[in-house]
């Protein structure tokens, strides 16, 4: 059994609740309002009391809500007082990929440094030597891969017996990306007694298998958004012919703003790429081909403000999590309605509103439709060719 909570979206954070009031620590406090951050968001109001009252927390919001510091304060708070021994942290957080390791850690390490906590990040495509000697001199936090954390625990570099708090962030996504054999053998080695919280987009099928076998009682909270993500979001479907599809994204990715394309190969997201910055367009590929330095660097690039255009694949963009992009390109059509939503969520994020549009030759036209359908999109259609106004006007392509 489990009680719920649906809560509507704020948009702005709620200024009835700073987090001031919350009884955090000090230093949290501080360190928040350092970084502009005073009120808490609709899914940190609903989960953050709750948690930090010890309850297992089961909180369903979409990416843009909020949900780091909506598990990363309770978290910190409950280990503020607590010291680690050598290989043995206090707190355990799974992600499904690397990229949202890393900004998971740039959202907590500040905090967590603020009471002289310790964060590592363990992932794959780096030194195992380097994360095991961070382990061994001690750290509190461990933000992990299921995999990496895994392998270092086959090598007594990290002993999960004395965690307090273990957190699952889109745990939806490690479902699909077939990661839940492995955060079910992690949370086995985990003290029973140990928090549990989980954030997902969804909270059914393979999801609430782990829900029912290793949480206790947890209060569920339901973000419900005022308007839904998905109704942010313009969708406009763009049908090119097969010889101008190449220019027609080139235009697209000249636009002023940053903006992400798709494609769903790590070749395809090469060849674009290059061809665009054979163009003069500032874009770089993401893929899981690349090694953690390469994805690391690009990603910074991008969130800086340095890179204007970013080609990924579906499972790099899962890591994905910058405010302010208001145009996704899908230069290849998605496989399915689950990863349309995914790449589409990158935009429209924090209640923001954004526009999604598809490269689609004739013959695809009917296929994605029925895609659009079972993702519950409504999209509308356009025919362009390279320059003209449709397509500057929806995308603010510019000519070569």
């Amino acid at each position: 059994m489990s009680a719920r909570s649906t809560v509507p979206a704020d948009d702005a954070g709620d200024t009835s609740l700073p987090f001031s009031e919350l009884g955090l620590p000090v230093e949290i406090v501080t360190e928040l309002a350092k970084q502009g951050i005073t009120h808490a968001f609709a899914i940190q109001k609903a989960t953050i009391p709750d948690a930090l009252s010890g309850y297992d927390i089961l909180g369903r919001a979409s990416t843009g809500s909020g949900k780091t510091l909506a598990f990363g304060i309770p978290l910190l708070s409950r280990i503020s007082w607590m010291d680690s021994e050598p290989t043995k942290p206090r707190a355990l957080i799974l992600v499904p990929t690397r990229e949202l390791a890393m900004q998971v850690s740039d959202g907590l390490a500040p905090l967590a440094h603020a009471i002289g906590r310790r964060v590592v990040t363990v992932v794959g495509g780096t030194s195992m030597s380097r994360q095991t000697e961070s382990l061994r001199r001690g750290v509190d936090v461990v933000i992990a891969t299921p995999g990496r954390i895994a392998d270092l625990i086959r090598q007594k570099a990290c002993d999960l017996s004395d965690i307090e708090v273990v957190v699952l962030d889109e745990a939806d996504q490690m479902a699909d990306m077939g990661f839940l054999p492995e955060v079910t053998a992690l949370l086995k080695l985990t003290p029973p007694t140990a928090q549990k919280l989980l954030f997902s987009a969804t909270l059914d099928g393979d999801v609430d298998v782990v829900i029912r076998d290793h949480m206790f009682e947890p209060m569920r909270h339901e973000l419900e958004p005022a308007t839904s993500p998905v109704d942010t979001m313009e969708h406009h479907v763009l049908v090119v012919n097969r010889e101008d599809k190449p220019t027609v994204a080139t235009q697209i990715a000249r636009r002023d703003g940053r903006t992400i394309m798709f494609c769903r190969s790590q070749l395809g997201t090469e060849r674009v790429a290059e061809n665009l910055a054979a163009r003069g367009v500032n874009a770089k590929a993401l893929h899981g081909g690349m090694s953690q330095y390469a994805r690391t660097r690009t990603m910074n690039d991008f969130k800086a403000g340095r890179l204007d255009v970013l080609v990924a694949t579906d499972v790099a963009a899962r890591g994905i999590h910058v405010d302010d992009i208001s145009l996704v390109v899908h230069v290849d059509p998605p496989e399915d309605p689950k990863a349309y939503l995914h790449r589409a969520g990158r935009t429209a994020r924090a209640g923001a509103s954004g526009r999604v549009v598809t490269l689609v030759l004739r013959n695809q036209r009917n296929s994605l439709k029925r895609l659009h359908q079972a993702a519950g999109v409504e999209a509308t259609e356009h025919h362009v060719t390279p320059g003209d106004d449709t397509l500057v006007e929806l995308t603010g392509a510019q000519a070569l």
